[in-house]
């Protein structure tokens, strides 16, 4: 089984390429390409749905529109939601964590030795 969460915090490999100059307008792009790459495939999905239903005489787009959740199925929407939220700010998640753990820069004095060895 795939874990969602895991996948989302997935980071390619190598530095990510940035197309502007300003690192705060890059992430935002990022953010709203992800919202929008999610919103374009649940509103194609929705529509698939609603047409399907409404062209077997199942549920009428006015029925849908009606629906009110059960507390259990609006406990579950929350934690799908809390899931999205963080699959969608995972650049910034990541950017956090890569400034709460920096590089480790304690080297054994041996390694630094060896290496200063080299260089001449």
């Amino acid at each position: 089984m795939i874990n969602e969460k895991l996948l989302a915090s997935n980071r390619a490999k190598g530095q990510r390429a940035y197309f502007f100059r300003d690192p705060m307008v890059e992430r935002v792009l990022n953010i709203t390409m992800a919202v929008a790459g999610e919103l374009a495939v649940a509103r194609e999905r929705v529509d698939t749905l609603e047409r399907l239903l409404e062209s077997k005489g199942i549920l009428t787009r006015a029925e849908i529109d009606q629906f009110d959740p059960s507390p259990a199925q609006a406990d579950e929407r929350q934690h799908w939601q809390a899931d999205y939220v963080a699959r969608i700010l995972r650049l910034v998640q990541q950017e956090l964590e890569a400034i709460q753990q920096p590089p480790d820069t304690n080297r054994d004095m041996d390694d630094i030795a060896v290496e200063l060895s080299r260089d001449k």
